[in-house]
């Protein structure tokens, strides 16, 4: 099973592989009880050791060619653009500036003006 976004283990449930592995049994074995790779449990033990804590390293979130306080004030300014026309401004494809719209909570829902009285 492939997965978008990588899971991590609670932190309380590293603390307990860690503790299982401090009480004598072999690496291999808290391996298997716990359902994890041996290396996985190694860089608990090292990051442990090296930052006083064993959760999770949170992921920083880059902006590679889009600035996105640049992007709210251009589609602030100009609200009925296409993306095309967006991506040209921007030097990037449009799929670039649906993913930055979507990181930003922008909806892309346009104003037509045109009446579905009937």
């Amino acid at each position: 099973m492939w997965y978008n976004e990588v899971m991590a283990y609670d932190e309380n449930y590293r603390l307990r592989a860690l503790a299982y592995w401090d009480e004598g049994h072999t690496r291999e074995e808290t391996a298997t009880v716990f359902d994890v790779s041996t290396s996985a449990l190694q860089k608990w033990k090292y990051q442990l050791n090296k930052t006083g804590r064993s959760s999770s390293k949170k992921r920083k979130e880059t902006w590679r060619k889009i600035n996105p306080k640049k992007l709210h004030d251009y589609v602030e300014k100009n609200p009925d653009s296409y993306l095309k026309e967006i991506a040209a401004h921007f030097n990037c494809s449009d799929v670039a500036v649906i993913k930055a719209l979507r990181r930003l909570k922008i909806s892309r829902k346009k104003n037509t003006g045109i009446s579905r009285e009937m």
